[in-house]
């Protein structure tokens, strides 16, 4: 694997590789881009087929952090780290001492959270050893589980693109196919279910779909046969790459919004999408609630200021609809040219703010 050309073809600024054998501790944080400010991004805890997987995720899912900052409007840039390993079995107290060692020698450069394998608790242990961690319970001062938020942002893109498509942003009776029934796909549900949607579910774990069918009447089927299913918004919130070459010709869904990340396994499906006419609501734009909730950490934490934030992911949606129908553009395509306008204004200051200082002390 040549890394420093997947770095350069990307602009990556940073991949650290932790290691501690005492706790048996694989750890790769990657930190894409810092323009707009400190790397954020959560600690992903998984089993990995190779370690070659483990850096090409850890890659994906820091640009997209570095996207999904921009497109929501904070002051953050872009990082991730994924730990190789088994979350049932592997956490300790010195596993997660170990990694926040790790995150405290950056000084600050990326700001780690939770994510998939990992929780608020384990965050609370990694804050013994670095102030460089977002996700900590209230009682220290945190937020608590950011998947609430996730959830409520989600809701607030699905609405965005039902207006555009149905001409209503009400999901009263709107068949709404939920792929995964993590703690994101429950708190969806959860939400959906209030506003009056049909739900129709699928999960590995057949205790989440009973508990979602009991507490909202939803339906359940397959896990391979969700992406077939006649309904109104198709919702991914599992793993990545869901919008692929074997499922793209199963949709028969005139939205699909979720907040799974990097659910387009290729750009080619995100063309193929507008193509046929799926409206698709990019993923960093529509799941960026938990971000943006773990953001407000950093100063004195506010649960009404963050949901009021959160409450705007259904205007960011808006505008990459807009943007893609004046452009006639693949929404991804210009939820892309949204981030990467903020970005590319800020070097552009940067640039001036240099050129402006050497005229200054050359006394012109």
């Amino acid at each position: 694997m040549e890394i420093f050309k997947k770095m350069a073809k990307n602009d990556y600024e940073q991949i650290v590789f932790c290691h501690d054998q005492s706790v048996n501790l694989k750890a790769i944080i990657v930190i894409h881009d810092t323009t707009l400010g400190a790397a954020l991004g959560g600690c992903r805890m998984r089993i990995y087929p190779s370690e070659e997987d483990a850096i090409i995720d850890c890659l994906r899912l820091s640009r997209g952090m570095t996207y999904k900052a921009a497109a929501a409007g904070l002051n953050l840039g872009g990082g991730k780290a994924v730990i190789i390993a088994d979350p049932k079995k592997d956490k300790s107290e010195e596993f997660w001492r170990s990694y926040g060692k790790f995150v405290n020698s950056l000084n600050g450069r990326y700001i780690t959270a939770e994510d998939m394998g990992t929780s608020v608790e384990d965050m609370e242990i990694i804050l013994q050893e670095t102030p460089f961690v977002t996700g900590i319970s209230k009682a220290q001062g945190g937020s608590g589980d950011p998947s609430p938020f996730t959830a409520l942002g989600t809701v607030q893109g699905i609405k965005a693109c039902a207006e555009e498509v149905f001409g209503s942003k009400s999901l009263e009776g709107k068949k709404i196919a939920v792929q995964g029934l993590g703690k994101v796909g429950y708190n969806l549900c959860k939400l959906l279910h209030k506003e009056g949607a049909k739900l129709i579910v699928s999960d590995q774990y057949q205790d989440k779909i009973d508990k979602v069918k009991k507490e909202f009447g939803a339906e359940s089927v397959g896990k391979d046969d969700i992406y077939s299913v006649k309904c109104d918004v198709f919702s991914p919130n599992a793993i990545g790459a869901t919008i692929n070459d074997e499922t793209i010709g199963q949709f028969r869904c005139p939205i699909i919004a979720g907040a799974a990340n990097n659910q387009l396994a290729e750009t080619k499906h995100g063309d193929k999408l507008h193509e046929i006419g799926i409206l698709y609501a990019p993923d960093y734009v529509i799941n960026a609630g938990g971000l943006i909730n773990v953001y407000n950490e950093l100063t004195k934490y506010s649960e009404e200021r963050a949901k009021n934030k959160v409450l705007k992911i259904y205007d960011n949606v808006k505008k990459v609809i807009e943007i893609s129908k004046r452009d006639d553009i693949p929404t991804y395509i210009a939820a892309d040219r949204m981030a990467e306008e903020r970005i590319a204004k800020k070097r552009g200051l940067e640039i001036l703010s240099k050129i402006d200082g050497s005229k200054i002390r050359a006394g012109h």
